[in-house]
């Protein structure tokens, strides 16, 4: 299948942040020889975005998260996109990613950093930092106002939006954010 495919045939749940994920992956255009991290599975709707761009990606979230947004059938969904054999999975939390130093070229999060308390935002930049090689691209993907009040509709208790610039002064991170239909991009540049 393509993105176009999966779009229409996965519903506005899949469909919505997949194309701000999609813009965004076109725009920061990281080499397909990419090793990516996706941190927080979810759906599996970044993991399989940049699947059906033809990246092999390396997918998780914690064990111990028994939220509604974790212990989604990711696996189901990327078979259905036939883009499961471009996936891995491991259970990690993002304080603590068990990779070593420089593991990857980037490191993309969708919807997943203000599920993080406030106190562990802090921890969880700095380990994609350690985590990442230096040239490589660091994305947190944050829902806008909008989706949070439409998320609201169904999830009145869903956190606000979280901008991880709060969260990098002093870290020498080059930055910059596109601006999505739903979803802002906030991608950083480690020199």
């Amino acid at each position: 299948m393509n993105i176009v495919e999966v779009l229409e045939s996965f519903g506005k749940r899949f469909s919505i942040p997949a194309i701000d994920s999609n813009a965004v992956i076109q725009e920061v255009n990281v080499p397909k020889s990419a090793k990516i991290l996706d941190v927080g599975t979810g759906m599996g709707i970044m993991a399989i975005t940049l699947a059906l761009n033809g990246y092999n990606v390396l997918t998780g979230e914690p064990s111990e998260d028994d939220s509604i947004y974790a212990k989604q059938d990711w696996l189901e969904n990327a078979k259905r996109a036939k883009v499961d054999h471009l996936i891995k999975y491991k259970s990690f939390d993002a304080k603590n990613i068990p990779f070593d130093d420089g593991s990857f070229d980037a490191i993309f999060s969708l919807g997943t950093f203000h599920h993080i308390k406030e106190a562990d935002r802090p921890k969880v930049i700095k380990e994609f930092i350690r985590a990442t090689k230096q040239k490589s691209i660091i994305c947190f993907l944050e829902p806008n106002q909008k989706t949070i009040d439409m998320i609201r509709e169904t999830d009145e208790f869903h956190p606000d939006t979280a901008d991880p610039s709060k969260y990098i002064q002093g870290l020498n991170l080059i930055s910059k954010r596109i601006n999505g239909i739903h979803f802002d991009a906030f991608v950083y540049e480690k020199p």
